[in-house]
């Protein structure tokens, strides 16, 4: 009887230390966990699913699960309903709060205030004072200049177009770069380039922004960069539109934005030739920047209260060979090593 007892009392001791260890390892795993929170499809070729891309990757390095105790997305239908995505993500535990962009700000900051534990990120814009939000910023002009000197150098009629969703210093931020790259490689190569440039006034308006499209492709202008969000997509149709009725060697150009985006420039020429009409893409590295976020989370170093700025110096921006031609391209690399050495300042 003795020896029952004894045994008995051991396998509820091994009992008790399994559950604690149980326990503690869904604790440790759940600080360690981190949510996206996004109004857009996470499929879209562009800002949300770099974001995504980046905190898959996050979970792949730490063996992390999708889902519970590791990482997940929260697709909400439009930006009105951020915050409820929010606080679906803390009643589930989710540690680290991703939220894209300035319509994300004001449900961020509400919420942080509410949270103090948790860790918030708003990415592509800045909120100061909170110790428990970090705010990611990338040098997106330096990108968009690469794209300037680009067009300047391929544009066959002298005249290019850069379209904006909103009036926002992210999109103001493109476009200056865009329009110094270009403004620079005209001079470098003494010729004349006519730039258009127009904002839609949301990122969203798929009709306008193919208005616009068609209004500059009317001008003769024959490259156009975006930075219009899912709006761009009427970027796209109107390119699409125009170059199925021409030789593939009449095409006109569509410069993408964010992510590489050549898959939506797909399509058949006259005469049925398959055919892509993006020259290149504007890459912001979202995904290195929530990954990187996401790891000095879990490394319990969150950098809580600060401005983290992504560039060319860490590879968080820059653009793809796509279809630039091999003397461009060495246009391109001549700017980018100038942005670097601190002789090109935009």
């Amino acid at each position: 009887m003795k020896f029952k007892k004894i045994f008995f009392i051991a396998f509820l001791a091994s009992l008790t230390l399994t559950a604690c260890s149980t326990s503690n390892s869904t604790v440790d795993n759940a600080s360690k966990s981190a949510a996206l929170i996004t109004d857009g499809n996470i499929n879209d070729h562009s800002f949300n699913q770099s974001a995504w891309e980046g905190l898959e990757a996050y979970g792949t390095e730490y063996k992390l699960n999708k889902g519970a105790d590791g990482y997940q997305y929260f697709q909400v239908k439009n930006k009105d309903d951020l915050k409820t995505g929010i606080s679906k993500a803390i009643k589930q535990k989710y540690q680290t709060i991703f939220g894209l962009g300035s319509e994300a700000k004001n449900s961020i900051t509400s919420t942080a205030k509410k949270h103090p534990n948790k860790n918030f990120v708003i990415m592509d814009d800045t909120i100061k004072g909170y110790p428990n939000i970090a705010s990611v910023r990338f040098r997106k002009d330096e990108g968009a200049y690469l794209a300037g000197v680009a067009a300047a150098s391929q544009t066959k009629t002298g005249k290019v177009g850069f379209i904006g969703g909103e009036n926002s210093s992210v999109i103001r931020s493109f476009k200056r770069g865009f329009t110094k790259g270009v403004n620079d490689q005209a001079k470098k190569m003494h010729k004349k380039v006519t730039i258009y440039n127009q904002n839609i006034g949301t990122f969203t308006n798929t009709f306008k922004a193919r208005t616009i499209a068609a209004t500059m492709y009317g001008k003769n202008a024959d490259i156009i960069f975006h930075a219009a969000g899912k709006a761009g997509s009427g970027l796209f149709q109107e390119a699409r539109f125009i170059n199925q009725a021409r030789p593939a060697k009449d095409r006109v150009w569509v410069i993408g934005v964010d992510a590489d985006q050549s898959n939506l420039g797909k399509y058949d020429a006259k005469g049925g030739q398959e055919a892509n009409f993006v020259l290149t893409s504007v890459i912001t590295g979202i995904n290195v920047a929530t990954k990187d976020i996401a790891s000095r989370s879990y490394q319990d170093k969150f950098p809580g209260g600060k401005t983290i700025t992504y560039d060319l110096k860490n590879n968080a921006v820059s653009i793809l060979p796509g279809q630039i031609d091999p003397a461009t391209w060495k246009y391109v690399q001549i700017a980018r090593n100038k942005i670097l050495a601190g002789k090109i300042k935009i």
